[in-house]
């Protein structure tokens, strides 16, 4: 079967173990993730979601296939907000982080078993700006885009 594929590797000038803890821990993703975060046991097996800030909203359920801190994390999940998403099924995301001198290496894989899926699509429009934000918090101490959709206007 054809799948649709989305890649994305940044390098964060940190350590394995601080990338892995901001990509696990609830209250630090909140700062990068637009005030969303995911919950999770961070295990194999484990049930995994991206909820609102609030708790309130589900937007993507899932599971932990693999878990290898500080250097794989593989989860399989269905979008659950935009039905024509959820249609779709689920996606694999695979994290992968590797030192590189002062740096770490963060590649992200995300698939799904479907030709010109709309909801891999959506994360390559969401992927880069979460992980531009969790840079420059890593980095800087401060995220670069307070708002995933700013409105339009001005220079683009």
């Amino acid at each position: 079967m054809t799948k649709s594929t989305f890649v994305y590797v940044t390098y964060i000038r940190t350590t394995p173990q601080k990338l892995w803890s901001a990509l696990t821990d609830a209250e630090f993703m909140k700062q990068y993730w637009f005030g969303m975060h995911c919950e999770s046991e961070w295990t194999a097996g484990a049930s995994w979601k991206l909820v609102s800030g609030d708790g309130a909203q589900i937007y993507d359920d899932g599971e932990i296939l693999e878990a290898d801190p500080p250097r794989r994390l593989v989860i399989r999940w269905q979008h659950q907000n935009r039905p024509e998403l959820k249609a779709e099924g689920p996606s694999l995301c695979t994290m992968e982080l590797h030192a590189d001198g002062e740096a770490v290496k963060l590649s992200i894989t995300h698939t799904i078993e479907r030709e010109h899926s709309k909801l891999i699509e959506a994360v390559s429009g969401g992927w880069p700006k979460i992980l531009s934000n969790l840079k420059s918090l890593l980095e800087t101490g401060a995220i670069v885009l307070p708002d995933p959709y700013p409105s339009k206007g001005g220079n683009a």
